[in-house]
C-alpha cells in the first residue's frame, strides 16, 4: 500500500513539519509512506504529473490558506488520471468545514480533522486490515458510497482528544534532507489566549514537549549549524520556566551559526527573561511580536490581552541592547479600527523602530470567532483564499485600497532596510510616519509607478524624485543620505545620477588603499589581501567633503548593513 503525503509550500526554503510528523509517528509503516514537497510557484500540471509517476494508492494533502487553491485544482484532476486512488485531506484549511469540503469535492474519501498523528496512524491500520471500520477512527469525516455509485453519505466521527506532544517523534534525524531550508520546530501546541481572528484560540489545550527532549533536539540543530530554526509555538513565552530553559540552553551551547525565531507576547516578558536576552550573541534569537492594534476598543473586542505601554517598554529595552531582531505586526480591518485609528496604531508601533513592521490585513478564517460575527461587523471578505477583508463597518473598501498601497511602500522602503538614513530625514519633514508612506503611495499612483516590479536602483531614483517634490530645499541632505543608504547594502559599480559629482578621485583612492594595505587602520581581518583586492571588496565614497569607507565583510548582524568608517 503506497501512501503519498503531499505538501505544497509557499516557497522552496520552507518545509512542511506536519507531513514529517505524520510519517514519523506512523513509523511501523515508514517503508510504505513517501513525502512529496512542492511549491505554489510550480505549475499545477507538473505537480499532477509527478504525483501520477509516484503511483500512490493513498494520496494525502496538507491543506493551508496559502495552498488550498492548488489543492482544489489537483483534487479535480487527480481522479481523472488515477481513478482508484484514495484521497485524504488534513490541515487547518479543511478541519473546520470538513463536511462542506466533502460535498464540494466528491473525489475526496475523507478528511483528518485537527491533530493528525494518531489519526493518520489509525487510518493506515485501517487500510492494512488492522482496523475493520472507519467508524472506529476518531477525528475523521469520511464518505460512504451507496449501492448507487453516484450517491454517498458523509459520516462525521467523534473528535479526537489532543495527544501528549512528547510522543511525537523528532523528524530531523536526517538533516541532509533539509539543506538550504528553514527548520520548523514545535515545543508546544495550543495557545492560552482567545484572539478572535486566530484558529489557535479554538484549541485551548496548551501542551509542552518534554524539556529533556527539546534540549536534545535543539542540540542537533546547533551541531548541524543550520542557519535558522523557527519555533511554531503560538505564544512561546506563555510559561516562564519553559522560556528560560530553552533560551538558557541555546545561549550556553551556541556555536555562532544558528538563529532561533520565536513568536512572543512582549508584555509577558519578565525581568529575568529580558536580562537573559541582553546577554545573548547578536542574532542568536529574533522575536515576532503581534501588536495588531493599539486601539483599546479593538483590543477588547478581539479578545486580546495586550498592554501596549508594557509592549513599548519591553521593545525599547530590547532595541537598546542592539542584539535582537524584532518583527512587529499590525492587522488592518479589525473591529472599531477605521483609517485614522489605524494611522495611530501604525505611528505607535513605528515609533518603536522595529527591524520589521508588517502591515497585514485581516483574514477571515473558517471556525474563528471573527468568521462567526461577519454580520455584526458588516464584514465583507474575499470568497477565495486568503479570505482577506474587503470592508468593515468602520473601514470602507476605498480605505482598504489606500492601506494596501501603504503596505507596499512599507515593504519597499522600511522593511527592506535600504533607506534607513533617508527615512530619518523624511520623518523631520512629515507630520507623522504614516504620512510618509501615504504620500509615497500616492506618488507612485500619480506617476503610474505602482504594479511594476522596479529594480533596486530605480527605487532610489523614485525616492529622489519624491524628495524633489516634497522637500526640495533640503535636496543635498537627502542626496547624501540616499548615497550612504545605497552603499551600506551593496558595492554598486554603476554610480547613480542622484549621488552627484563629488566623487573620490583616483589619486585619493590610491593614496588611501596604499596606506591601508600596509597599516590596516580600518579594515581588520583583511591582512591577507593586497590593495587591489581591498578596493574590490570595499567602497570609498565622498559625502559632504568627507571620505567614508564601507566594509562589506563585517556587516551588522541585524541590519546586514556594511560597517562604515569616517576616514
Amino acid at each position: 500500500m503506497r501512501v503519498l503525503l503531499t505538501a505544497i509550500n509557499a516557497k522552496y526554503i520552507h518545509s512542511n513539519l506536519a507531513v514529517y510528523s505524520l510519517k514519523s509517528y506512523a513509523s511501523c509503516y515508514t517503508q510504505d509512506v513517501e513525502i512529496a514537497e512542492y511549491t505554489i510557484n510550480q505549475d499545477v500540471d507538473d505537480i499532477l504529473a509527478d504525483i501520477f509517476k509516484k503511483s500512490p494508492d493513498i494520496l494525502c494533502f496538507s491543506c493551508y490558506l496559502w495552498n488550498i487553491t492548488f489543492v482544489n485544482q489537483l483534487l479535480v484532476e487527480v481522479k481523472k488520471v488515477m481513478p482508484h486512488v484514495h484521497i485524504w485531506l488534513g490541515g487547518p484549511e479543511v478541519s473546520f468545514n470538513a463536511g462542506q469540503v466533502m460535498k464540494s469535492y466528491p473525489q475526496v474519501d475523507g478528511i483528518m480533522c485537527g491533530e493528525g498523528e494518531e489519526t493518520f496512524h489509525e487510518l493506515l491500520d485501517y487500510y492494512n486490515g488492522k482496523i475493520k471500520n472507519l467508524n472506529d477512527i476518531k477525528g475523521i469525516v469520511f464518505r460512504v458510497w451507496k449501492n448507487n455509485e453516484n450517491l454517498s453519505e458523509i459520516v462525521e466521527n467523534q473528535s479526537r482528544q489532543v495527544m501528549d506532544l512528547s510522543k511525537v517523534p523528532f523528524v530531523y534525524n536526517d538533516m541532509g534532507k533539509f539543506k538550504n531550508k528553514i527548520i520548523y520546530y514545535e515545543s508546544s501546541r495550543g495557545c492560552p489566549f482567545s484572539c478572535s481572528y486566530c484558529l489557535s484560540s479554538i484549541d485551548k489545550c496548551l501542551r509542552f514537549r518534554d524539556l529533556g527532549l527539546v534540549k536534545k533536539e535543539l542540540q542537533v540543530f546547533i551541531d548541524a549549524e543550520v542557519p535558522q530554526v523557527k519555533f511554531v509555538d503560538r505564544t512561546f513565552n506563555c510559561r516562564h520556566e519553559h522560556v528560560m530553559a530553552v533560551w538558557s540552553y541555546i545561549a550556553r551551547h551556541d556555536k555562532g551559526k544558528t538563529n532561533f525565531h520565536f513568536e512572543v507576547a512582549a508584555d509577558l516578558l519578565n525581568e529575568e527573561e529580558l536580562r537573559l536576552i541582553e546577554t545573548m550573541r547578536p542574532g542568536l534569537i529574533q522575536l515576532e511580536i503581534g501588536v495588531q492594534s493599539t486601539n483599546q476598543d479593538t483590543i477588547r473586542e478581539i479578545h486580546r490581552v495586550m498592554k501596549f505601554d508594557e509592549v513599548k517598554r519591553v521593545v525599547n529595552r530590547i532595541h537598546i541592547a542592539g542584539n535582537t531582531h524584532q518583527h512587529l505586526d499590525l492587522i488592518a480591518g479589525l473591529p472599531y479600527e477605521d483609517y485614522n485609528s489605524f494611522r495611530k496604531s501604525f505611528n505607535d508601533v513605528y515609533s518603536l523602530k522595529p527591524e520589521q513592521l508588517q502591515l497585514g490585513f485581516l483574514k477571515v478564517l473558517k471556525g474563528s470567532f471573527m468568521y462567526q460575527n461577519v454580520e455584526k461587523y458588516e464584514l465583507q471578505y474575499q470568497d477565495r483564499p486568503p479570505f482577506e477583508v474587503l470592508s468593515t463597518k468602520w473601514l470602507p473598501y476605498v480605505d482598504v485600497i489606500r492601506l494596501k498601497g501603504i503596505e507596499e511602500m512599507v515593504e519597499v522602503y522600511y522593511n527592506s532596510g535600504q533607506f534607513s538614513n533617508t527615512l530619518q530625514e523624511l520623518e523631520k519633514k512629515f507630520e507623522d510616519a504614516f504620512s510618509i508612506y501615504e504620500k509615497l503611495s500616492q506618488f507612485y499612483e500619480e506617476n503610474n509607478l505602482h504594479m511594476i516590479n522596479h529594480s533596486r536602483i530605480t527605487r532610489y531614483e523614485i525616492m529622489h524624485q519624491f524628495i524633489l517634490k516634497y522637500d526640495p530645499d533640503r535636496e543635498e541632505i537627502y542626496r547624501n543620505a540616499l548615497t550612504v543608504d545605497l552603499y551600506l547594502r551593496d558595492n554598486v559599480k554603476n554610480r547613480p545620477g542622484f549621488a552627484g559629482n563629488d566623487t573620490v578621485t583616483k589619486e585619493e583612492a590610491s593614496e588611501f588603499y596604499d596606506g591601508e594595505a600596509s597599516e590596516h587602520r580600518y579594515l581588520k581581518g583583511y591582512e591577507q589581501y593586497d590593495k587591489r583586492q581591498l578596493r574590490k571588496m570595499t567602497h570609498l565614497e565622498k559625502i559632504g567633503g568627507k571620505l567614508l569607507l564601507f566594509d562589506y565583510k563585517n556587516r551588522d548582524i541585524l541590519t546586514n548593513q556594511a560597517k562604515i568608517f569616517y576616514v
